[in-house]
């Protein structure tokens, strides 16, 4: 230890307990330091337009559209905690045991939840175009009551995942500065089950159902158009709507997917069911998680033309005129 440089150390008063910080040139940090807020400061922002679009403007309060803001909402938390992992980036925690473990429970947390979220937009998609004629029974209320049963099943089972963490924090620290959970067998086991596996399964399936009858019915449109008749315009309308929302949540999911592999890829190859906050491929996941939460909006900007027309409204102020929230965004 004393050829250690007090600069080599997270903690220099402490020669014998401190962490090796990891040293990395000034330019490198400094830029690391930029892209981090960057990206939290505009993943924040955009989920944030998503969030007030669809809380404010009536025409926007629909059973998909009340999922996406669900999903917004966990994107925006997402965007907030990556800003502690700027606490990370030299490999070493400042903020304490107690910190750490909640850090580490919250982000487990609204991970689940968004996993949650798009298990329940597939299965949302999966009834609009595989089961039309009984997606009337899909309604608000009910998505509603699923968004909060999805965040309320999130809380309680990374409770009981992360409870010895929670318990006890800091006990698995081998120095002061680390940041790290470890999970027993049967709690990773679960995690990985019902987080990572089950989800992605009914996710993958009913996405490929969604696709095949997709294709279907679009090729019987192209075939059939010449032929429809005026009164059957408004339910040919319709199914093209649901398509299109089909294709653009398909795209989400499969952005959401890559992103999220990486991240329970990380965990399990972790050895002891331990999981290091302050190592560089722990770092460079949940970066890669978080920067999801941030091509969501901008997919959506894509995509979705009453997302465009909502962000002129909000940026311009219109939204604090009276009856701003019957404005045709649509």
């Amino acid at each position: 230890m004393e050829t250690l440089k007090d600069s080599e150390l997270c903690f220099p008063q402490l020669l014998n307990a401190s962490c090796i910080r990891t040293k990395r040139p000034h330019y490198e940090a400094l830029l690391t330091y930029v892209l981090v807020v960057s990206i939290s400061l505009l993943t924040a922002f955009l989920n944030l337009l998503v969030i007030v679009s669809i809380s404010h403007f009536k025409q926007l309060h629909t059973s998909t559209n009340l999922l996406l803001l669900s999903l917004a909402v966990s994107d925006f938390f997402e965007g907030l905690m990556l800003l502690f992992q700027m606490v990370l980036i030299d490999g070493c925690w400042f903020l304490g045991d107690l910190m750490c473990s909640l850090y580490q429970y919250l982000a487990a947390t609204v991970t689940s939840a968004s996993v949650g979220t798009m298990v329940l937009i597939s299965i949302d998609r999966y009834v609009a175009v595989c089961h039309p004629l009984h997606y009337s029974e899909i309604t608000q209320r009910r998505v509603k009551l699923c968004d909060c049963l999805c965040w309320i099943c999130s809380v309680i089972f990374q409770t009981l995942v992360l409870m010895d963490n929670l318990h006890q924090p800091g006990r698995f620290n081998s120095c002061v500065g680390e940041c790290v959970i470890v999970v027993n067998y049967v709690a990773g086991v679960a995690d990985v089950i019902f987080s990572f596996v089950a989800p992605i399964t009914v996710i993958i399936v009913l996405y490929i159902r969604v696709f095949v009858v997709a294709v279907t019915q679009a090729r019987a449109l192209r075939s059939h158009m010449a032929a429809v008749s005026v009164q059957h315009s408004v339910r040919v309308t319709a199914l093209r709507s649901e398509l299109k929302a089909a294709r653009t949540l398909g795209v989400v999911i499969a952005v959401f997917l890559m992103c999220l592999c990486p991240y329970y890829c990380v965990a399990l190859s972790s050895q002891d069911n331990s999981m290091n906050a302050s190592s560089a491929a722990y770092n460079f996941v949940v970066c890669l998680f978080c920067f999801n939460s941030c091509l969501n909006p901008m997919i959506y900007t894509f995509f979705y033309p009453w997302f465009r027309k909502s962000i002129k409204l909000i940026v311009t102020l219109k939204i604090l005129e009276p009856d701003s929230c019957q404005t045709n965004v649509l």
